[in-house]
């Protein structure tokens, strides 16, 4: 599959089909760039979605799977933008400190206008928003979906 920009689009292999995200970096380079990091190094492979509430989002990102867990890596400044949180929007989860968000991220499945301007916005679901809308829900999920692969399309072609 051909992408309008391969460095800046993410493929998610989850236990419910693929999804396809086109990643923001005008709006939030940190973000991106920590993202594309640790897809390349296949830290959400496996990964599961462990907070998912219904009409709301499904949220994933943490290698323990409870919540509280992030990558080893540093967290990140808060990159807030004017960008809306709506249907498909990708967004780095964080704690009550703006500046804490890390690897985890949840994907919006009705719009948010309460988010907006207070997480950072790093993507958007292109493709694959139906597999999004099949994520087991659960707050936390029992037998939760997962991420089996996430990976950079510029890496999968050619």
């Amino acid at each position: 599959m051909a992408y309008e920009n391969p460095e800046d689009t993410l493929i998610l292999e989850t236990s419910k089909g693929t999804v396809v995200i086109k990643l923001r970096p005008d709006i939030a380079p940190g973000h991106v760039a920590r993202v594309k990091e640790l897809a390349r190094e296949g830290f959400y492979d496996g990964v599961v979605f462990h907070r998912v509430i219904d009409g709301f989002m499904a949220q994933t990102g943490d290698p323990t799977g409870t919540g509280a867990g992030g990558s080893d890596k540093p967290d990140l400044k808060a990159e807030f933008s004017d960008t809306p949180h709506k249907r498909g929007t990708v967004s780095a989860a964080r704690t009550a400190n703006p500046n804490s968000a890390n690897s985890q991220f949840f994907i919006c499945f009705e719009d948010a206008p309460w988010l907006n301007k207070q997480y950072s916005v790093w993507g958007e679901v292109i493709e694959g928003m139906e597999n999004v809308d099949q994520i087991k829900r659960g707050e936390p999920v029992r037998d939760p979906d997962q991420i089996k692969t996430m990976r950079v399309a510029a890496d999968l072609e050619g």
